[in-house]
């Protein structure tokens, strides 16, 4: 039986400078998909996957995050007021207990691999997931919830795995595998953003991690890596050498909801799967389709 998994940690501290200057004050998460921000669609994984503590790591400017998922008493009384029930149990849904959402702050900028050691003490000696809210799955099972099914078989560490095209693995960390079992990668090594002509392979690293406590022993030691962070990717391959480490090629379409074109696709769709919205989007996508097109 693997300890369960029941703390996750957010590193939401960055500045989304990808998309500036939609983010010059919102902070990058609170941007939403179509009704939700991507903030609530993480979080709302982590509790299907069976996660009871949410552990933000952020940073000035970002007090919105936390907010989102506190009572707003002046809200809920003119809801209730004008009978705006619909509304309520949408924001009854958003409500986290006091207990469950803990943060901390990263003073610098610099990388996950320093994020997700800022979330040390609250982590303590357990097992934990690490959830990136800009990368998104739009699939019949959320991402976590596939790999906890995974890792109740398995133990050890997951990492959520899509290929990418070869010329692509230099913006992604990339796998060296040993093997593979349906979904299941045996990871052999990782390499952070490898030149084409170098990557091991084309499975990549997505956004979604299962990680045993050890992590923080190599996070401890605080080395940088490429772009001089100290990468997680980095403390996860000596992790490889002590613990068993698996990728996870998760079933769904992976967006990139930190991008500018990762955006747009993922507002199309989520908006898609709403019944009241579909309809009409498809017939203004096929308008404007023909627009272009003459």
């Amino acid at each position: 039986m693997h300890k369960p998994v029941k703390k996750a940690v957010f590193p939401v501290a960055g500045l989304g400078t990808r998309l500036l200057p939609a983010t010059k004050v919102m902070p990058k998460e609170m941007l939403t998909i179509v009704d939700r921000p991507l903030i609530q669609m993480a979080v709302e994984e982590a509790r299907e996957a069976g996660i009871e503590e949410f552990i933000f790591v952020t940073n000035d400017g970002k007090e919105a995050l936390m907010q989102h998922f506190q009572d707003a008493p002046l809200l809920m009384d003119t809801l209730h007021k004008r009978k705006k029930l619909d509304q309520i149990a949408k924001i009854n849904q958003v409500d986290l207990p006091s207990s469950a959402l803990k943060a901390v702050k990263q003073a610098q900028p610099l990388g996950l691999g320093h994020a997700v050691w800022c979330a040390k003490h609250l982590v303590g000696d357990e097992p934990f997931a690490v959830i990136l809210a800009d990368d998104t799955v739009l699939g019949p099972t959320s991402c976590l919830t596939q790999m906890m099914a995974a890792y109740h078989t398995t133990g050890g560490n997951i990492i959520a795995s899509c290929e990418v095209p070869m010329e692509e693995t230099s913006k992604y960390g990339v796998f060296k595998l040993a093997g593979r079992d349906g979904n299941i990668l045996n990871v052999a090594g990782l390499v952070e953003k490898p030149a084409p002509d170098v990557a091991p392979s084309n499975m990549t690293i997505f956004g979604r991690y299962i990680l045993q406590p050890e992590i923080f022993a190599y996070l401890d030691q605080h080395e940088t890596g490429a772009g001089g962070e100290i990468q997680l990717t980095d403390a996860m391959a000596k992790l490889i050498n002590d613990q068993p480490f698996y990728g996870y090629v998760f079933e769904g379409e992976r967006l990139d909801c930190g991008s500018e074109i990762g955006f747009v696709k993922a507002q199309i769709a989520f908006a898609l799967k709403k019944p009241h919205l579909a309809a009409e989007i498809i017939s203004y996508m096929s308008e404007k389709l023909k627009e272009n097109i003459l």
